[in-house]
């Protein structure tokens, strides 16, 4: 029997416990066939040589926003920007082409305004850089978006007295004036005027982003929000994925988070269950190994960045004015409104993934799903905390126990540590975004970026974890939180394919499983910056989807 690919003469790390390390591999039918002696004497229709290069299992961010990152490729962006000036210069010079655009809005992404002392463009410089071109600027949270003038009074919202959504707020002064910010579900009411967007767009968007993913060694996804709410660009965005895949264009196995507001009543036999869901029943773990529905996605509070996520105790040094309910952030749903649906969802089979970065969002989580699989049982995926940023002693035990995954993202350390830091103050920044103590308790960590929030590439994810330094230089949180090179690694690779129900197919060099791998310059495990390591090729089931190597090209 030949092989259909051999990689030998490699430094292998396989993350598999019973065999730690290897010098070659093969793979047939796209799976890994076995390691070292397990395929002496077979021949392989082709075979390469590594040159003494380190492979490991493929990447797995369990966290991202592919369409929104893609668009942000495809529209302009301020996200270079280093001065607010520079911001409106690039708003001024896109405003004519967009006006003479399909939908005549200027949309736009990357801003932060935590690179800019804290500072927002005023109402009237964003009118005077755009005109009468109604404008979304996404900020880089998501969270939070800029508007001006000719938006607000296109949707009806910018007279004193407008009504805020649930969950959400446009942002006004203290004479009633909107200052041309919006929060969580207000930026809905925006979207919409320029929603859906066409599904040939999203899935140019897919494509460019995936092909981004494949060149840092990323082979499995989870986009955390699709189908609805102000996270989702189209009812039929699942369409944009399938398509890609269908033509071979998607560089990377995707599993996809409906938006809780995504799903609707469904009525079968009485004896059915399925309440809620989407179309035929569907639920959580439906698809391929190249695409697949993961949880369903619904949003419990808001973000540390805009001190919109609900805490026990308020913000320090709390901005009053800034838009904010109060001083210790809000959900975006009523609780007892939220734990109705959630329900209706998990009994339908439906894993559930909370946005829940706050304390008090967390507690909100846990007690709902503690509820939830006492009642129903666990479902085939894991119920799972997005970002789980603030994380008391006391809930730790409780999330091990339930079984419930986290997404922490260390790329929030070098451009929003030192912010988030001052804004949690001392004793909460120890409790903020753990990684050694949620491992050391039992909890299932996924690695993942929240791309395009935050720097996606996974090396430099791996190396925020090692040293959790923030812009400044300090140690974000509490140093005891830091990982091993190794443990870094697993959180990518084992960890996260656990976190996704994936287990039995990703995560390591065990035969059986997927043949998703990574070439790698040097051994993660040994370099003393990861961030000097270089992707050398993406192999996707053992066949190329990045190669800088020519014997690996596809």
């Amino acid at each position: 029997m030949d092989l259909d690919l051999v990689l030998h003469n490699a430094d292998i790390i396989t993350m598999d416990p019973a065999r730690p390390s290897a010098r070659s591999l093969g793979v047939l039918h796209g799976r890994v066939v076995g390691l070292d002696g397990d395929i002496a004497g077979l021949g392989a229709r082709h075979a390469v040589d590594l040159g003494g290069r380190t492979l490991v299992p493929g990447f797995i961010d369990a966290h991202c926003h592919t369409p929104w990152f893609g668009l942000g490729l495809l529209e302009p962006s301020v996200d270079g920007c280093s001065t607010l000036a520079q911001v409106l210069e690039v708003l001024a010079a896109a405003a004519p082409a967009a006006a003479a655009g399909d939908d005549g809005w200027l949309i736009s992404s990357g801003f932060n305004h935590d690179r800019f002392g804290g500072q927002f463009p005023s109402l009237a410089e964003l009118d005077a850089a755009t005109g009468a071109v109604p404008l979304f600027l996404r900020h880089n949270s998501g969270h939070q978006a800029l508007v001006n003038t000719a938006a607000m009074k296109l949707v009806g919202r910018y007279e004193p007295g407008s009504p805020d959504p649930v969950g959400g707020r446009i942002v006004r002064d203290p004479h009633g004036l909107p200052t041309g910010v919006v929060e969580e579900t207000a930026q809905e009411i925006f979207q919409q005027a320029f929603q859906p967007r066409p599904l040939s767009r999203l899935q140019q968007a897919v494509e460019e982003a995936t092909r981004i993913y494949a060149s840092q060694g990323i082979t499995s996804f989870t986009d955390a929000g699709i189908g609805a709410g102000w996270i989702g660009q189209s009812p039929v965005e699942l369409a944009a994925f399938q398509r890609a895949a269908a033509a071979g264009t998607l560089k990377a196995r995707a599993q996809l988070m409906p938006v809780l507001d995504a799903l609707k009543p469904v009525h079968g036999h009485s004896t059915d269950g399925l309440g809620t869901g989407l179309d035929l029943g569907i639920h959580s773990g439906f698809g391929s190994d190249m695409l697949s529905l993961g949880p369903v996605k619904v949003f419990l509070d808001g973000s540390l960045l805009s001190r919109t996520a609900a805490v026990t105790e308020p913000y320090c040094n709390h901005p009053h004015g800034s838009g904010s309910h109060g001083t210790s952030g809000y959900f975006q749903e009523d609780p007892e409104q939220l734990r109705e649906r959630i329900e209706a969802a998990y009994r339908s089979g439906w894993a559930v993934a909370a946005h829940a970065i706050g304390d008090r969002a967390i507690d909100l989580a846990l007690d709902l799903f503690e509820e939830l699989q006492s009642r129903y049982g666990r479902n085939a995926l894991p119920n799972r905390i997005e970002h789980a940023s603030v994380v008391r002693p006391d809930q730790l035990p409780r999330l091990a126990e339930a079984g419930i995954a986290v997404t922490p993202q260390s790329s929030f350390f070098a451009e929003g540590g030192d912010n988030m830091a001052a804004s949690l103050g001392e004793e909460r920044s120890a409790w903020a975004y753990r990684a050694a103590s949620f491992l050391d308790a039992g909890t299932m960590v996924a690695g993942s970026s929240d791309r395009p929030v935050a720097d996606g590439d996974v090396l430099r994810g791996m190396q925020a974890y090692v040293d959790r330094r923030a812009g400044s230089g300090r140690i974000f949180g509490n140093p005891d939180e830091r990982l091993s090179r190794r443990r870094a690694l697993s959180l990518y690779t084992t960890q996260a394919a656990a976190a996704t129900g994936a287990s039995t197919s990703k995560g390591s060099f065990t035969p059986g499983k997927l043949a998703d791998a990574v070439v790698l310059s040097g051994s993660p495990l040994e370099a003393s910056e990861l961030t000097d390591l270089t992707v050398e090729a993406t192999l996707l089931g053992g066949v190329s989807s990045y190669s800088r190597i020519k014997e690996l090209h596809s």
